[in-house]
């Protein structure tokens, strides 16, 4: 269960991603942590490892020297946001301006209320 879960992670920032434009971390580490018990410095190690080049390979080679990363399960969310982010991109296109943008706010009141309370 816990693949299927890692990789649904995946599909879902990819979406959240291709729909909104943002990076998946924002789906990711808030998921790795609530719904996959990582530790929150894990959760940030394995999200950089999967968000990896460019942006995050000098922040993943710092967590992975710590033992902070969890590579199977970043090649696995890598694979969702590839086919994820397309599949968000796709669905946008198809979105008025004001109901993406009202959803991408509902998103985030989400995300901060769950991080928020626990």
């Amino acid at each position: 269960m816990t693949w299927v879960l890692v990789a649904l992670i995946g599909l879902v920032a990819g979406v959240v991603s291709g729909l909104f434009g943002i990076g998946g971390a924002v789906v990711i580490v808030p998921a790795l942590v609530l719904l996959a018990k990582l530790p929150q410095h894990t959760a940030n190690g394995t999200s950089l490892a999967a968000l990896l080049l460019p942006v995050g390979i000098l922040g993943a080679i710092e967590y992975y020297r710590r033992g902070q990363v969890n590579i199977p399960y970043a090649v696995i969310i890598a694979l969702g946001l590839f086919i994820g982010a397309f599949v968000g991109a796709n669905l946008a296109g198809g979105m008025a301006d004001t109901t993406l943008r009202k959803a991408f706010g509902a998103l985030l009141l989400i995300v901060a209320g769950k991080l928020l309370l626990g």
